[in-house]
């Protein structure tokens, strides 16, 4: 089912042969990130919508596998879990992946290339295009200065 077909589309992305440019304007969570060509594929350009995501996985699941874990290994160990305390530990942890996935968090880390206006797409991945091309016509020269993002 969804892994096989999941496979399928990482391994279509992985030997493309155009220039790939990915535009994330929802959530972007794990092996998804790469099914639809992101940061670890290498691609020309990544821009991303104001309200996507971008995490390992949404912060209410990480709680939710966290709550479980912890609870299991509380009773491994012949303790009873305190429903409060995990209650609390999961909503921190929702918290802190629910700031950490947001776009803004994601370029200022330089991740991507930028949040761009959802109603400037199609003008920026045409200029996105236009640079690739751009590119592949000119002799490029080795950089001997740093490059600093704007």
């Amino acid at each position: 089912g969804m892994v096989k077909h999941g496979s399928k589309m990482i391994q279509a992305v992985a030997n493309a042969t155009v220039p790939q440019i990915t535009l994330v304007i929802g959530g972007s969570f794990g092996a998804g990130n790469y099914g639809m060509c992101g940061r670890s594929f290498d691609p020309r350009f990544v821009f991303a919508w104001p309200a996507s995501r971008i995490a390992v996985m949404g912060g209410e699941q990480a709680a939710k596998v966290m709550e479980i874990i912890t609870s299991a290994k509380l009773r491994r160990m012949g303790m009873e879990p305190n429903a409060q305390a995990i209650g609390m530990m999961g909503k921190q942890i929702k918290d802190r992946l629910d700031a950490e996935s947001k776009a803004l968090y994601a370029t200022a880390r330089l991740w991507d290339d930028g949040i761009i206006d959802p109603r400037d797409s199609r003008e920026v991945l045409a200029f996105a295009l236009a640079t690739i091309d751009e590119s592949r016509r000119r002799d490029l020269h080795p950089n001997t200065f740093g490059v600093a993002r704007l």
